[in-house]
């Protein structure tokens, strides 16, 4: 069982998993968005106290919760019950990108590069805006979009939301722009 769960699947599957779990939601009267969850997760902390945003009945995203403790657990129990000895398989087209980048990617089975996640880049200039302006951006994106790419790109466009569109069609810009102007121009710092 456990080899026929730890194989490579089909991409089709998660786009059938997905299309079931929103049609679930959306009979359901639900819609999913993982960054609600932070929303919940604040307010039970107690930041109503401080922020009108966050005086609401967070007990209506109890099920949300539950899925984002699921995800983190699945994530921890396919890192290590279902790990995967093998090197990433990268394309030699990635490979070359990335190497040009100044991103040395071996043959290890390391998911990003320690050159970049390491202590000694978060304390420099590079760290600084990649990890802390780059998740301020992100954060103040999510709250000022109403969600996340996940919301809006998944439950917003299959809800057929126009704000959703606009997000989704924002984040890709957004992306392509970081990825081809901005990245390579803070990696070279």
């Amino acid at each position: 069982m456990i080899e026929f769960i730890s194989q490579p699947w089909h991409w089709s599957f998660s786009g059938a998993m997905i299309v079931l779990v929103m049609f679930l939601l959306i009979f359901f009267g639900k819609s999913f968005g993982v960054s609600s969850s932070f929303k919940a997760i604040c307010s039970i902390g107690g930041a109503g106290r401080l922020a009108e945003y966050f005086r609401y009945d967070w007990k209506t995203h109890d099920w949300l919760l539950l899925f984002v403790v699921g995800s983190i657990l699945g994530g921890f129990i396919s890192s290590t019950v279902f790990e995967n000895p093998n090197p990433v398989d990268l394309s030699t087209s990635t490979i070359r990108d990335l190497t040009a980048l100044g991103l040395p990617i071996g043959t290890s089975n390391v998911l990003v590069p320690e050159s970049l996640f390491s202590f000694e880049t978060l304390f420099s200039v590079k760290g600084f805006l990649l990890f802390i302006v780059g998740g301020f951006l992100i954060g103040f994106g999510t709250r000022y979009a109403g969600g996340c790419t996940s919301g809006h790109a998944i439950t917003g466009l299959s809800n057929l939301q126009m704000p959703s569109l606009i997000a989704v069609i924002g984040f890709f810009i957004g992306g392509l722009l970081s990825t081809h102007i901005f990245l390579p121009i803070i990696l070279h710092l």
